[in-house]
């Protein structure tokens, strides 16, 4: 499973453009907020928590992919002491027919949990993909869903991208926690 979060790393700065900036409030200059202090491999695991939660909201049955966490930098911040955390993941429903309300259940579900929606639409893609992009500020964390219902196997992608932590003093940013 290594192998697959280091191969996620690649996919960080596109979910880090997709999703910095949105409207997670803070007064850092980069529009990032400080998440608070933490070793990475915490990090890790209270994002996997927050995906765990965003599953549950979704309500139809299917299948998550299986991806861990990753962590990249903070712009702007010491490599060495500063991180974030991002988790892509996908969704896909036991029948396709079940993605539109997969979609819906979030959309009306995520408000109800603490989430605030920034953006609802269609994509610029050929595609028109439906996006949902929503933050939580009081766990610092962003999430963009695409519903990808075009594809092969229609499927959610997930996404999601903590604002920036601080390791606690004397410690490392561990890039491949476990």
């Amino acid at each position: 499973m290594k192998t697959r979060t280091r191969a996620s790393v690649l996919a960080a700065p596109l979910v880090l453009t997709a999703l910095t900036g949105c409207g997670m409030t803070d007064d850092e200059k980069d529009g990032v907020p400080f998440a608070g202090t933490s070793t990475s491999s915490d990090a890790s695991d209270a994002m996997e928590k927050v995906s765990s939660s965003i599953y549950r909201m979704i309500g139809v049955k299917g299948k998550a992919s299986d991806n861990f966490p990753g962590v990249t930098e903070c712009s702007g911040k010491d490599t060495k002491t500063h991180f974030r955390i991002f988790h892509p993941w996908s969704f896909t429903p036991a029948k396709a027919s079940d993605l539109d309300e997969a979609m819906e259940r979030l959309k009306r579900e995520l408000p109800k949990h603490g989430w605030k929606i920034v953006e609802y639409g269609p994509d610029t893609s050929r595609n028109k993909n439906l996006n949902l992009t929503a933050d939580n500020d009081k766990k610092k964390v962003s999430v963009n869903v695409i519903k990808m219902s075009k594809n092969d196997t229609p499927k959610l992608s997930l996404n999601l991208v903590s604002g920036c932590y601080k390791v606690p003093d004397g410690e490392k940013v561990d890039r491949y926690p476990s």
